[in-house]
């Protein structure tokens, strides 16, 4: 077999790469022990270029529909004239694009960090609910459980990872696990991969098999 990390041909039970001294992905044994130097792979910077085009690109074409939708309505209604109507409308479509701008310079400004898993937590709670889109038809209160990972940053912050109802990421991080959060991604790292059976793409969050080396989504390759 070949090392993942650098590639050489190594002994097919090897256990560490002889030339790297990575240890190597045996099936069904686990990845890597260590942040992968894959993170520096030219396909995560396409991804997140990419991702940040399709998000403008999308609120670019709600802020079209909004102005649209508004300047017809003020138009057709009696209600309401033009230009007022298309002035809400231009209002609602730039709030769009500013939230999208916001988000891409968020994410690429974001740093690297790394953490430790302190704690985990699973809360069952509840929301209201109503029946159908009449408020006045009544409402009632639905269930639900929300699984939460703690990491404390290297500064002593505490940042709580909460998911409804989906207890992978609560399963797959254990309390003492040293994580690396990638900026540019806005995901997480585990160091210690030795032991897993899955692992969760960095760019994309698609669950993979561990056995496999780019994410079956996206084709990003996999911090293993």
């Amino acid at each position: 077999m070949y090392c993942n990390i650098c590639g050489n041909q190594i002994a097919d039970d090897a256990v560490f790469c002889p030339v790297c001294g990575n240890r190597t992905v045996l099936a069904g044994k686990g990845g890597n022990i260590g942040y992968s130097p894959l993170i520096n792979d030219p396909a995560f910077d396409s991804y997140a270029k990419q991702s940040h085009t399709w998000s403008l690109l999308f609120a670019v074409i709600l802020a079209v529909i909004a102005i649209v939708g508004f300047y017809i309505y003020g138009a057709t209604s009696s209600e309401m004239d033009n230009p007022q109507a298309l002035y809400i409308g231009l209002g609602i479509g730039g709030m769009f694009i500013a939230i999208a701008l916001i988000q891409i310079i968020s994410r690429k400004t974001d740093k690297d960090w790394d953490a430790v898993v302190v704690d985990k937590k699973k809360e069952l709670k509840r929301e209201k609910k109503y029946h159908g889109n009449d408020r006045e038809s009544g409402w009632y209160w639905q269930e639900y459980m929300e699984f939460t990972v703690v990491l404390r940053k290297q500064d002593g912050k505490l940042i709580n990872n909460s998911v409804r109802d989906d207890d992978t990421k609560y399963n797959y991080y254990k309390i003492g696990d040293h994580v690396r959060h990638h900026g540019k991604l806005h995901s997480l790292e585990k160091y210690d991969k030795s032991n897993d059976t899955i692992i969760f793409c960095n760019a994309c969050g698609y669950l993979n098999e561990i056995s496999d080396d780019k994410c079956v989504r996206c084709g990003c390759p996999l911090l293993k």
